[in-house]
């Protein structure tokens, strides 16, 4: 099972947390309780998410990223050609730049 350096932040944590996780989808969409939808955020940092969590008007707001609202659990993990790779950046650079945290 391949494991990778990521961000889970769920609806009650202020920043997420940086953890290995399964790149394995089921593992992936257990994480985020639904199917999954990748967003790029940048040329190598993905988001994913339920793809159907504002569609099930999920209540569970989590934060809004790059002017983007996201509801439930999401995974923030690196993206290298069509691999899900180790998140490139720290933990501070992940609140700062993505959760505007100064």
């Amino acid at each position: 099972m391949s494991m990778t350096r990521a961000i889970i932040k769920r609806p009650d944590e202020e920043y997420g947390h940086m953890t290995n996780i399964s790149t394995r989808l089921e593992a992936l969409q257990k994480t985020v309780e639904g199917y999954i939808e990748m967003v790029k955020l940048d040329q190598d940092v993905m988001l994913i998410v339920d793809e159907e969590g504002r569609i099930k008007n999920n209540p569970q707001y989590n934060c809004t990223v790059k002017g983007i609202p996201l509801f439930g659990t999401i995974i923030a993990i690196g993206y290298g050609g069509e691999e899900l790779t180790d998140l490139p950046i720290t933990f501070k650079d992940w609140k700062t730049k993505y959760l505007n945290v100064r």
